[in-house]
């Protein structure tokens, strides 16, 4: 189960298509070149840090981390291996136990690409069966029709809408779509991606 004595920092997870790595400070040119492809930032319904914050993210991150709520990584393309967005496991409920996938963002050039899926399959494994989650969170913007179909796509189910949840950065009020899956659902979702993956992008 998730304990205290689960470690505070992440382990390298790797697939075919994308390989994500514990956050490092060491990424932040990578990273700053990533978020420029495309000026990520400019997405209205995320929050997505500019190229001048992305060192204060890294910091913010890897207290999160520090303080046990969060496991950051760093998105790698393969096989490349060019630096390519950020991901985490976050808001870690170690009593239940139970995480959500979030805080992600990619370089524009590898979306509608396997590594999303990909880099989806890798933390949901590591999260049901090396950290025995009994659910995993995906949340999203209650407009961001994109990232809901890319997350029901994964085979997550829409739990409720948390309406004025959050303040955007323009100020504006959010509302969240709260999705997940469970650990009971997680064996037929892994074949699924396995799959999708497969017949998809072999």
């Amino acid at each position: 189960m998730f304990s205290s004595t689960v470690p505070t920092h992440p382990v390298c997870l790797t697939g075919q298509h994308v390989k994500l790595v514990p956050l490092s400070p060491d990424h932040a040119e990578g990273l700053r070149a990533a978020v420029q492809d495309g000026k990520v930032w400019e997405t209205w319904c995320t929050i997505v840090p500019k190229p001048e914050g992305i060192e204060q993210d890294i910091t913010r991150r890897l207290s999160l981390q520090q303080a046990g709520t969060m496991l950051p990584y760093t998105v790698v393309s393969l096989p490349e291996n060019r630096i390519v967005g950020m991901t985490t496991l976050m808001n870690i409920d170690r009593v239940s136990p139970r995480v959500e996938i979030g805080g992600t963002w990619y370089a524009a050039s590898v979306r509608r690409t396997p590594l999303n899926t990909e880099a989806k399959f890798l933390l949901l494994s590591h999260a049901f069966e090396a950290l025995n989650c009994l659910a995993v969170e995906l949340r999203t913007h209650v407009l961001n029709q994109t990232s809901r179909r890319a997350i029901e796509r994964l085979g997550a189910k829409l739990d409720g809408i948390l309406r004025c949840h959050s303040r955007m950065p323009d100020g504006s009020l959010r509302d969240t779509c709260v999705y997940s899956i469970t650990a009971t659902e997680w064996p037929a979702v892994r074949m699924h991606l396995s799959w999708y993956l497969t017949q998809r992008y072999s």
